[in-house]
């Protein structure tokens, strides 16, 4: 039995939004303290819309809330970097995989590109990032799979605009996009999840490097 999401109050969507974009944006900074009253000034609107998106906010894991420091957004490091893009690894190749074979329709990945290409700000590049790797998992076939990985969705795009504040590698990423993407295109299942793993992989290592992980050489490049 698949259960029905609760739509949003149009309020509590907005304060969600913008809040989230100033996370993605750097505009507010892991650690930095979020408070209810604050938030409902600057957005003019009550604390309870505010209070709301912020639960929906540490749902997704963008926040933290604590019962002694309140809500701070959520601190990365290499380890929770490394748990976020260790549930992709295992899961999203295969999923593209399973998308490829079923010769599933990849507009979607396609336009998602072109925005990031087009893209003027980080918030909007990593919008367009998350809607392309997401256009090449969603029709997998399997929504239990689909709705697995858009639960991480949002922590990751945490760790790559973090990564991106002292590392801008994002026009490496959009090549491997597009390699992904033609491997994809051309029907080539194997390689789309392959060239998908490494594209995953080697970001992490790049951004949160470990002299515990194995030589780039070794796993699936």
């Amino acid at each position: 039995m698949t259960s029905v999401p609760t739509p949003i109050p149009s309020r509590t969507q907005f304060v969600l939004d913008a809040i989230k974009h100033c996370i993605l944006t750097g505009q507010l900074t892991p650690g930095q303290a979020l408070v209810e009253t604050e938030l409902a000034a600057q957005y003019g609107v009550s604390k309870t819309p505010v209070r709301e998106a912020l639960k929906t906010l540490a749902g997704t894991g963008l926040v933290v809330m604590s019962q002694y420091k309140g809500v701070t957004v959520r601190m990365v490091d290499a380890d929770m970097a490394r748990e976020v893009y260790d549930v992709r690894l295992l899961l999203e190749p295969e999923a593209l995989r399973r998308a490829v074979r079923r010769e599933a329709s990849l507009d979607a990945a396609r336009d998602a590109l072109t925005r990031a290409d087009a893209a003027t700000d980080t918030a909007e590049r990593s919008l367009a990032n998350r809607e392309f790797h997401r256009a090449l998992y969603l029709p997998c076939g399997n929504p239990l799979l689909g709705r697995m990985l858009d639960e991480v969705r949002d922590q990751a795009a945490l760790v790559s605009a973090v990564a991106w504040a002292t590392d801008p590698s994002w026009e490496r990423e959009a090549a491997e996009h597009r390699e992904i993407l033609r491997l994809a295109l051309e029907g080539d299942a194997d390689g789309a999840a392959s060239a998908l793993h490494a594209h995953i992989a080697s970001f992490v290592r790049r951004a949160f490097p470990s002299d515990t992980e194995p030589h780039p050489a070794e796993g699936h490049q």
